[in-house]
């Protein structure tokens, strides 16, 4: 896929698209060509080849070529031809172009899904050659993909969860090597990756089996042997929802040093009366604060840097919670990412 952008001016969009089509028809691909209206113009041609060229041209000016080749085309021919286009344009145009851009190619169909989206939006291109695990549970799809760079990556329904390269997601959400776990008790809601308990000392938690089993094999760089047993001499694994065990722990009145939330990010949307995630997100915030010492800790994920206003919406969800508290936040760079990442501590006043 090619796709270039310029600027022109609506009367040179008639010579534009006639102009290009000697080039196509050397090609020996058959054209179509709309005329929208005073809205632009939109063409088609199609080669012997598979090759497929949309050409788009905007009332404001905008030109898109958007070739779409079969695998195994010639990819020398394929610039050959992309070059000509380039300096044809130029021509036509008396070199009157404001912007070029040219993108590089998107391989669409693959066997492999190399395309995930940022949490603000953007579509980022991994490196990944093989599915390594992919299996649905009765809570979500579970995939591990291979990544040359990050190594093997937990996706849950389509959002990038961690990869064995990410140790500092892990450190960022335990208080970067700040905080002294031994003889402590800890509880941490979410973790199915194995690579918080890996770390911690006293382990109560809600966690999807399925994601267990999966990382358990092919994450073991994240979570070593841990999860091999969900029972250990100073950790135990609940597989249930997180909800109802904290509840009980408030009515039982036991607390605890730390609690770690690696359930889900801070939601996108900014209103909370529309989203009932936000209601998850209090209402786990609100026991969470109830079961920690008045000395303990409350660390979490939040999101995006670039999601201010989702961050500054949670800031305020602080001040509601059934007793005041303080935090601080942090932002770190979490590799698999490839954007940087808020992670805050919470502790009652």
């Amino acid at each position: 896929l090619a796709v270039w952008g310029f600027r022109l001016g609506f009367s040179d969009c008639p010579t534009t698209v006639h102009g290009l089509q000697s080039i196509f028809q050397e090609q020996e691909m058959t054209e179509t060509v709309h005329d929208t209206e005073g809205h632009g113009y939109l063409a088609t041609f199609i080669g012997k080849n598979g090759r497929l060229v949309i050409l788009r041209v905007t009332a404001h000016g905008l030109l898109t070529i958007d070739l779409q080749c079969c695998e195994g085309d010639n990819i020398v021919q394929v610039e050959n031809l992309l070059n000509t286009l380039e300096e044809k344009l130029r021509s036509l145009l008396h070199g009157n172009i404001k912007r070029v851009k040219r993108l590089p190619a998107l391989t669409r169909g693959a066997a492999v899904d190399r395309y995930w989206p940022t949490a603000d939006g953007r579509l980022v291109e991994y490196d990944i050659d093989r599915v390594v695990y992919d299996e649905d549970s009765a809570y979500q799809n579970i995939k591990i993909m291979h990544s040359q760079q990050f190594g093997n990556i937990l996706i849950l329904n389509g959002d990038v969860n961690l990869a064995e390269s990410d140790l500092p997601y892990t450190q960022a959400i335990m208080g970067r090597g700040q905080e002294n776990y031994a003889g402590k008790e800890v509880l941490i809601l979410g973790g199915g990756d194995g690579g918080i308990l890996a770390e911690a000392v006293k382990l109560n938690v809600y966690i999807d089996q399925m994601v267990i089993d999966g990382c358990r094999t092919h994450m073991r760089k994240a979570c070593g042997s841990v999860l091999d047993n969900l029972k250990g001499e100073c950790y135990q694994v609940l597989v249930e929802d997180c909800v109802p065990v904290l509840k009980k722990y408030v009515e039982e009145g036991k607390t605890f040093d730390y609690v770690i939330n690696d359930l889900t990010a801070v939601p996108i949307s900014t209103a909370p009366e529309e989203d009932s995630t936000w209601e998850f997100l209090q209402l786990i915030l609100d026991l969470s604060i109830k079961v920690l010492r008045p000395t303990g800790k409350y660390f979490t994920q939040g999101n995006s840097a670039n999601l201010t206003e989702t961050l500054a919406l949670y800031e305020e969800q602080l001040g509601r919670l059934s007793c005041p508290v303080d935090f601080s936040k942090e932002v770190v760079c979490v590799p698999s990412y490839m954007e940087l990442w808020v992670f805050y501590t919470i502790w009652k006043k």
